[in-house]
């Protein structure tokens, strides 16, 4: 039976944190010292802010909690608007922390961080050779992920500036922003951002992104949370059962770029109407490492098309860990979510001194699709002076 996490798990919730991002790990507070209540003081659901370290450019960054009634935590930090710890429930009430990360800001900056959590962009995902024309003028991005751009490019992307963080005092939320001027990895015009973590007590993480530029320019956001839910660290993500709400996926080439053909999941590997083991039919299934496997995904790594109206919030995944019994569905209304099994993973050392081995964790990332700016037929990135780009992600947890 599906529980929502009901009161019993509000103390010891509370204390050991269950929802998000629990920063405050006993490494994390030795590395960042004491929260600070920063509203309602006194209250025990009071948003906190710690520290979480300074960068290597001397800057220092943040880390924030945030809380439910029924003792769900969330915590985020300003380096890269970065979600960093998620803490959920089984089915018998035990908590353990679902997505990869690290204790401090230098793990973030460390080889070892894969986008882990991150909001990602200005562009997510790939655009071609890095080049994109727009009213008449081609731009060129870097090109990070040969011979194609990723996820906004080098030390300017997003996911690598620290963010400006504003706590509401009305809810269990914080919103970061930014503006990335002109110019900036490639990119046309000051681009200002917002993105809203709001804790519910429904148990919900919602993402709200927000935007606006003085100059036409495409925008794709998302977040690239790597999730576990049999716990991070705790070996691969084989036997989770995925759900995906899409008949059609865009077809790539060899270096993962749209071909501009929708094509059918329909007696491929790639059909997930109905829930299916993700180790059943992987791609390279016998892989142990990244080096062992042969085709362009290397498992996984898919851009797929959300049923329904884009524009309009609707299912687009749910995911279950069997032996825990929890449960995570993600609601978009963006048109793409693009699944990603973990396959670069390496054993890297995260929070706690927990390590995340190959297709030891998974993201769902609901996007736009890959390349857009470069092909007509898809829906638009393109944001325009006067606009305002807005969507909204929910994460919606559960356990049976």
């Amino acid at each position: 039976m599906q529980s929502p996490f009901p009161t019993l798990f509000k103390t010891a919730a509370a204390a050991a944190s269950i929802l998000i991002m629990n920063a405050c790990s006993p490494a994390s507070e030795d590395n960042a010292g004491q929260p600070e209540p920063q509203t309602g003081d006194g209250d025990s659901n009071a948003i906190a802010k710690a520290g979480f370290g300074e960068t290597k450019a001397g800057e220092a960054t943040e880390i924030y909690t945030l809380t439910n009634k029924n003792g769900l935590v969330a915590k985020v930090t300003t380096y890269g608007a970065t979600l960093v710890e998620l803490h959920l429930p089984d089915k018998d009430g035990n908590l353990v922390d679902v997505i990869n990360g690290f204790d401090n800001v230098a793990g973030y900056e460390g080889d070892g961080n894969q986008y882990f959590g991150c909001t990602t962009g200005r562009v997510c995902n790939r655009i071609a050779k890095g080049k994109f024309t727009l009213d008449g003028e081609e731009y060129t991005l870097a090109t990070n992920n040969e011979p194609n751009h990723l996820h906004g490019g080098g030390d300017k992307a997003l996911s690598k500036q620290v963010w400006k963080a504003e706590p509401s005092a009305e809810a269990q939320a914080v919103t970061f922003s930014l503006t990335s001027p002109d110019g900036e990895e490639g990119y046309p015009g000051n681009l200002s951002m917002k993105v809203t973590y709001t804790l519910t007590d429904e148990n919900e993480l919602r993402i709200d992104y927000e935007a606006t530029t003085d100059k036409a320019t495409p925008v794709n956001l998302t977040n690239h949370a790597y999730f576990n839910l049999g716990g991070a660290g705790s070996g691969t993500i084989l036997s989770h059962e995925l759900t995906l709400n899409a008949d059609n996926y865009t077809a790539t080439d060899d270096t993962l770029i749209p071909t501009g053909k929708i094509e059918p999941v329909a007696d491929t590997a790639l059909d997930f109407r109905k829930a299916h083991v993700i180790g059943e039919r992987i791609p390279d299934k016998e892989a142990k490492e990244t080096a062992d496997c042969e085709t362009s995904t290397l498992g996984y790594d898919h851009n797929f098309v959300v049923n329904g109206e884009a524009g309009t919030m609707r299912l687009a995944a749910r995911l279950k860990d069997p032996a825990s019994g929890r449960v995570m569905e993600i609601h978009t209304d963006q048109p793409g979510i693009q699944f990603y099994s973990g396959n670069f993973l390496m054993e890297q050392e995260g929070k706690g001194g927990k390590k995340y081995p190959f297709r030891g964790a998974l993201c769902l990332e609901t996007q736009h699709f890959p390349d857009s700016v470069n092909h007509e037929d898809f829906p638009s990135t393109i944001l325009k002076p006067g606009d305002t780009y807005s969507t909204t992600t929910v994460h919606r947890f559960s356990a049976e």
